[in-house]
């Protein structure tokens, strides 16, 4: 019975890894987009994002059969409970992917985008997904430590974003229209950040039975 629940776990965190890299093939997605001003690109980005919310509930299903088919022991409750929280940030990380290429759909952005950090924001979020899914599947507490600390890192290349976007609107580099536009995609960029971080935070708790923000401790 044991060994029969464990292959499932096993399988939990493989569902869990393909939306993790889904997610992260669509935020690099968007950096290609946002390179060449690609809209097919944008396009296929939009529909992988019907294939995250596919994934979810396919997840989701897989969690509820564990709980109520198994008889999970504390450690186990944790990592299913994490990984149906997981998900839901996931599956915003996909909405957001899809919102910034409905953007580059409809407008063109390719010389405002290339003088700011935005390509590099897109690169680092990108990251930050895959880590924090890796450090769920692998039990790395130190992995999830720096995945949470890079978000401040995050927040500060949005800034310097902010203050790149004052500098062109003062130099005439971009229309109102086009620097709204990147503002936009910069604060999606950020927000994928914080769902990174959130998915750390989960895989933290996890491992350690402690959430640090709602202080949900194991006691179990």
């Amino acid at each position: 019975m044991r060994d029969a629940f464990l292959k499932q776990l096993e399988e939990l965190h493989k569902m869990l890894a393909e939306m993790g890299l889904l997610c992260e093939k669509m935020i690099d997605g968007t950096y290609e987009a946002l390179m060449h001003m690609d809209r097919e690109q944008a396009a296929k980005i939009l529909q992988d994002d019907a294939n995250v919310d596919l994934k979810e509930r396919d997840i989701e299903s897989k969690c509820l059969k564990l709980l109520l088919e198994q008889q999970p022991v504390a450690s186990d409750l944790r990592k299913i409970s994490s990984a149906l929280k997981m998900i839901t940030d996931l599956e915003r990380i996909g909405d957001q992917a899809g919102d910034i290429a409905e953007i580059i759909k409809t407008t063109d952005l390719l010389e405002p985008v290339k003088a700011t950090r935005l390509g590099e924001m897109a690169k680092a979020v990108a990251s930050m997904v895959r880590e924090s899914i890796e450090s769920f599947a692998n039990e790395d507490l130190k992995k999830t430590k720096e995945v949470i600390a890079y978000d401040d890192v995050i927040d500060d290349m949005f800034s310097q974003v902010k203050k790149e976007l004052a500098n062109g609107i003062l130099n005439g580099e971009a229309t109102q229209e086009q620097i709204l536009d990147i503002l936009m995609i910069a604060k999606y960029y950020e927000r994928i950040g914080d769902h990174a971080t959130n998915i750390a935070e989960w895989a933290e708790y996890a491992i350690t039975g402690v959430h640090r923000n709602s202080e949900l401790e194991e006691h179990l």
